[in-house]
């Protein structure tokens, strides 16, 4: 069982994500006040912290431009950690807090155009360790709310 450590939103689309303590998912929609919001396989996007030290241990070997590695970064909505989401299949669900659910909807992310962190690194970990879901049962959810895999039913 992990817990989620960061809630991360923006308002429009193309600017960095910004913490918040709380948030309300909405089923078949996302994370109302979300730019990124909308129905369809990319509702909420999640990433480990564990994802985010492994970028920043890489980025320390590189020398040049210092980019500040934070939850919201790599503009994921809910940032884990304790959780191996990498152990995760498209249709596993995820239970978050009291009752809520997340759907396995997307491994990994396509990237259009290289971002700071790939320049300055010569890779960006997102594309390969961010999951999406799609709100299956939607509530409120806070920073320190557990997340745990639900049953993986045959």
């Amino acid at each position: 069982m992990g817990k989620i450590v960061s809630i991360n939103l923006s308002r429009k689309k193309g600017t960095i994500k910004q913490p918040v303590a709380k948030a309300e998912l909405v089923a078949g929609l996302g994370i109302a006040g979300d730019a990124h919001a909308a129905a369809g396989n990319r509702q909420v996007s999640l990433l480990m912290q564990e994802s985010i030290e492994k970028q920043k241990r890489r980025m320390e070997k590189n020398p040049g431009e210092k980019v500040k590695l934070k939850p919201g970064v790599f503009a994921e909505n809910l940032t884990t950690a304790g959780i191996d989401l990498l152990a995760l299949r498209l249709g596993d669900e995820l239970k978050l807090g009291n009752g809520l659910r997340l759907r396995v909807s997307k491994i990994g992310k396509e990237c259009h155009t290289r971002c700071a962190i790939s320049d300055r690194a010569g890779d960006c970990v997102m594309p390969r360790e961010g999951i999406f879901c799609e709100v299956a049962i939607g509530g409120s959810v806070r920073v320190g709310d557990r997340i745990e895999q639900a049953e993986r039913h045959a």
